[in-house]
């Protein structure tokens, strides 16, 4: 990684714990997920973290899009980002960079979480391979979700526009499961294997397939090369 991708990358967590808006959308997530950890306590009498992981990816698909609406839509609306282009850095360097820092911000968000698993620990045995597995689906995830997002941010200069389109892409992903009953038979398997959440739950029960990684990190690719095409296009 280039010394200017990584400029980039502490420019873009700088302005994401500067902005209101970050522990905004940080505080919401970790009430939510929290939330999601202490219902089987309460309701249930179940102590593991089951319920946190099978809603993670609706409750990231809601958070992401806010963390990168700004990332290219801002830039565009300020004109910055023809000031960014006259300095010694490359359209590349700039895309890996607010890609890296987006995710970098939400991994943060996400890190207190790793608090659940450890007082479950203290109460009773806890499987520890699907909690990491689940941590390292969930990393997957952000990045997917993140590339998506910059994409959308890349396709217009208004933010609220970049969020809806990125929160459109990313409950698409989460949400391809619940629409499977409405698919053809023939074609179910493959619709199904579009979805961000079956892949997720498959590692997040502790089975780190080939199959999945080669999902998270195609899709990864396919929407960084759409916001590299977008920004190109760009003057």
């Amino acid at each position: 990684m280039s010394r200017a991708a990584l400029s980039i990358i502490a420019r873009e967590l700088r302005a994401a714990f500067l902005a209101p808006v970050g522990y905004i959308v940080a505080i919401v997530f970790l009430v939510m997920t929290g939330w999601l950890f202490m219902q089987p306590f309460f309701l249930n009498g179940r102590a593991d973290l089951r319920q946190f992981f099978e809603l993670l990816p609706l409750t990231l698909a809601l958070m992401v899009p806010a963390v990168t609406m700004r990332a290219f839509a801002e830039e565009f609306s300020t004109g910055s980002f023809e000031v960014l282009t006259t300095l010694p850095v490359t359209r590349l360097d700039v895309l890996i960079g607010k890609f890296t820092g987006a995710i970098g911000f939400v991994a943060l968000a996400l890190a207190p979480t790793v608090l659940y698993p450890i007082v479950i620990a203290r109460l009773g045995d806890l499987d520890w391979g699907p909690v990491v597995a689940g941590y390292v689906g969930a990393v997957l995830l952000i990045g997917l979700y993140c590339a998506a997002g910059l994409l959308a941010s890349a396709l217009t200069r208004n933010q609220i526009v970049a969020f809806v389109l990125g929160l459109a892409i990313a409950l698409s992903l989460a949400l391809i499961d619940d629409v499977l009953i409405y698919v053809p038979g023939r074609i179910t398997t493959a619709v199904q294997y579009l979805g961000a959440d079956y892949h997720f739950r498959s590692i997040a029960r502790g089975v780190l397939d080939s199959r999945d990684l080669v999902y998270f990190l195609s899709g990864i690719a396919v929407f960084l090369t759409g916001a590299g095409l977008a920004l190109r296009r760009r003057p």
